[in-house]
């Protein structure tokens, strides 16, 4: 079940090997009240505790496909459905340190049906979240 906030608790992890972390990822929940294509989302850019990863540098996951942002923009196809969440990897070089962070998302959709002065909307979100040790 997906939990209120648009940032999800489950799934913050570091990707890669222990001894070569390679970034860290997250799951982030249909922040709209309808289902959206893919290529609607302009990209979601990322902070924890309180450093910035633009949108431009992240990769996204849906269901089995990772995505860069120039991908999304083409995925005219893919939906992503309310209910559904997908996953923001981050580069870093190392990961995150386990233990508690504050992690913010700023996601730029686009609604085709609202006047394009009003694009993109970007939605907030803040929350604690936890990497722990494996």
């Amino acid at each position: 079940m997906l939990e209120r906030s648009h940032i999800q608790s489950t799934g913050f992890r570091n990707t890669g090997p222990d001894s070569a972390r390679t970034g860290f990822e997250f799951r982030i929940r249909q922040a709209n009240y309808r289902s959206s294509r893919l290529s609607l989302i302009e990209g979601v850019d990322i902070t924890v505790d309180g450093i910035l990863y633009p949108a431009e540098h992240n990769l996204f996951r849906l269901r089995d496909k990772t995505y860069s942002q120039a991908d999304m923009a083409a995925a005219t196809d893919a939906r992503l459905y309310v209910g559904e969440y997908f996953t923001v990897v981050v580069p870093r070089s190392g990961g995150l340190e386990p233990g508690v962070h504050l992690v913010a998302s700023a996601i730029r959709y686009r609604h085709p049906y609202f006047p394009p002065e009003f694009q993109p909307v970007v939605v907030r979100d803040e929350r604690h979240a936890t990497i722990i040790m494996r």
